[in-house]
């Protein structure tokens, strides 16, 4: 994963966005609190390794809607 900590806040409010998620829901569908998802965004914690497999995964599934923040936060 390349991703870095400076990224993530960008990261998973984009992605939160795209899907139409509040940060409650979009915490339910990665097994975290609210609390979790804001901390996230605002840059105060980063999500754990298996947290950032999920959101690559979501990411995955998306398909093209996905794919500009798949190459950019994950490229290999």
């Amino acid at each position: 994963m390349s991703v870095t900590t400076s990224e993530i806040p960008t990261l998973i409010r984009t992605l939160r966005h795209r899907l139409g998620l509040s940060q409650e829901k979009f915490g339910q569908k990665l097994g975290v609190v609210f609390q979790t998802v804001n901390n996230w965004e605002n840059g105060r914690t980063k999500p754990t390794r298996m947290a950032l497999m999920l959101i690559q995964r979501h990411l995955e599934q998306m398909g093209d809607e996905g794919k500009d923040l798949l190459e950019k936060y994950f490229k290999q």
